[in-house]
């Protein structure tokens, strides 16, 4: 069998990459010829019209919009999560198999051939195939779509503006305008605040173009700025995204003479759908959004003591459960949006939380080397880079591969390193970068001692862990035959 696939995380970094060396894995062990189409933050490595038309289903691991999912009208197909590629790709190629054998013999449609997907956008499943994912998931994926395009906007200018403030002085870069005095520390912050501006708006347009394909660019950026004006912030972005993009999908379903077709894309629907949602947030609900954000910015500001260390706690649980997936994104986005608040505690405490999974696995590689499969133990070496540069991503191997112990295990040091950071007071005005942003945490070494406590935590819990589970002859078959056994 000739299987397609496509593979696309929010992030577009590790788990995109993760899944289609999984899936390609699973298809050769089944005997199946197949291409994997990585949408990844590098650009798509895109599979051919060629590929695409002698393929016999299609399978879509993606937790963010599909780009040109037309391509794909009249194959059968499966989808599912990202996280389900990785860890359970057998079980996906089955089910491919099962819906190639299942589908009825049909052309597929002509090329130029009007699809659904083309007219709803790369949010949206395409062909005549029913969608096998909920609206819940595709609310979540038009989310992880916004996310994934700002993250770039954010490392760019998060890390521009805080160095920004180590070598001018978050004082003086903040008054002097580079236009009138010049000083790198001034040109770094004109950079990076134009940067970070615009995190709400990229967000709120992505995720009107997940919903509603580019017609709704225009809508949803214009009302993230307004968001961002009206002092709504990341609740306001998200408001505005999702209204941009149901206004416009409402706006396509509205039958036009075939002469007025070309037009309605390009100016139509952008000039239709940035009214109706500029009215709707100046009008009606930028303003108690608004005073939700600020209720929450002063509940921020409100934690202290215990509160706090339960507020890094709660992140850090949030950072390990999924390893880069929905809920460590919200616990990220959580970090970001008390960051743009002038809170710098919160972001410190998810950056030391989500370092600690990979750099604690990578050490109980180091500790109990007999407990880990030779592919583990590489793994384990990789994860020191990963774990150092803030890639939480570079758990899953381990967490793929035994599920029941490594992921409690992660989150319990994970929930150490971040409520620890809390308790220290660190602080952090960088919203990436791992330990090569650590001279820009304030209270730095106790931060360091913060997830170190946090990986040895792990290090120590998912040994003993595996220890407590695991019979002699799980050692014998985890251990090359020149190491003695010891069981």
């Amino acid at each position: 069998m000739k299987i397609v696939a496509v593979t696309s995380c929010p992030t577009g970094i590790a788990h995109t990459y993760m899944a289609a060396e999984a899936l390609e894995r699973a298809a050769k062990a089944a005997g199946h010829d197949i291409v994997v189409e990585t949408q990844g933050s590098a650009g798509s490595e895109t599979a051919s019209a060629e590929d695409i038309g002698a393929a016999d289903v299609l399978i879509l691991a993606a937790d963010a919009a599909v780009r040109e999912p037309e391509r794909f009208a009249g194959l059968p197909r499966v989808e599912v999560k990202v996280a389900e590629a990785i860890n359970r790709a057998g079980e996906v190629v089955t089910r491919a198999e099962q819906a190639a054998h299942a589908a009825p013999a049909a052309a597929a449609p002509a090329a130029g051939t009007a699809t659904a997907a083309s007219a709803e956008g790369p949010g949206e499943p395409a062909g005549d195939a029913p969608a096998t994912s909920s609206k819940g998931g595709a609310v979540r994926r038009w989310l992880m779509t916004g996310v994934s395009y700002m993250i770039p906007f954010v490392a760019a200018g998060g890390i521009l503006i805080a160095l920004a403030f180590a070598i001018g002085g978050a004082v003086e870069v903040t008054e002097v305008s580079v236009y009138d005095e010049f000083s790198v520390g001034a040109l770094l912050f004109e950079i990076g605040g134009m940067a970070f501006s615009m995190l709400v708006p990229i967000l709120a347009g992505f995720i009107a173009y997940a919903m509603a394909d580019r017609p709704g660019i225009a809508p949803g950026v214009v009302g993230g700025l307004l968001a961002n004006e009206i002092g709504a912030g990341f609740l306001g972005g998200i408001a505005a995204g999702l209204l941009a993009g149901a206004i416009v999908m409402a706006l396509k379903k509205i039958a036009v003479p075939a002469g007025f077709r070309g037009i309605m894309p390009v100016l139509v629907y952008p000039l239709l759908g940035t009214f109706a949602v500029g009215a709707i947030m100046i009008l009606l609900i930028g303003e108690p959004i608004a005073a939700v954000t600020d209720g929450l910015t002063g509940a921020l500001e409100d934690m202290q003591g215990t509160n706090a260390v339960l507020l890094g706690v709660i992140l850090g649980l949030m950072m390990a459960f999924d390893m880069g997936g929905p809920i460590n994104k919200v616990a990220y986005t959580f970090g970001l949006a008390a960051l743009e608040a002038g809170q710098f505690a919160p972001m410190g405490a998810v950056m030391a939380a989500g370092m600690t999974p990979p750099l604690g696995l990578a050490l109980a590689t180091v500790l109990a080397k007999r407990r880990y499969t030779p592919p583990e133990r590489e793994a384990g070496k990789a994860a020191w880079l990963m774990g150092a540069s803030f890639i939480t991503e570079g758990a899953i191997p381990f967490a793929a591969a035994d599920p029941l112990r490594v992921i409690p295990a992660i989150m319990a040091g994970s929930a150490v390193a971040g409520g620890l950071a809390m308790a220290f007071n660190t602080t952090l005005q960088a919203p990436h970068g791992g330990i090569f942003v650590v001279g820009l945490v304030g209270n730095w070494p106790l931060y360091l001692l913060a997830i170190a406590v946090g990986t040895v935590v792990t290090a120590l819990l998912v040994n003993l862990l595996k220890r407590v589970g695991a019979t002699t002859a799980d050692v014998v078959a985890k251990t090359p035959a020149e190491e003695p056994v010891h069981a």
